[in-house]
């Protein structure tokens, strides 16, 4: 059984992974979510993924705007 802490590593993880699919970079994640209304200062941003502690909200809005269709969580 997972702990909340290695909940919080792998959503962490599975967002990291996405940029980097993308080549994707915390400015430009800034970017593209200020483009689908959603503001946060670069380093917000950077904190919120380096915790992996974020509302299911905030990963799907992460998600659409790296233009993610299908997401792998093995």
């Amino acid at each position: 059984m997972k702990t909340e802490d290695e909940w919080a590593d792998e959503v962490k993880r599975i967002l990291r992974a996405e940029m980097t699919r993308r080549g994707i970079t915390y400015d430009q994640l800034q970017e593209k979510l200020a483009a689908i209304g959603v503001h946060e200062t670069n380093a917000n941003l950077r904190n919120k993924v380096a915790r992996g502690k974020f509302t299911a909200v905030f990963l799907l809005q992460c998600l659409s705007a790296l233009d993610a269709k299908t997401l792998n969580i093995n």
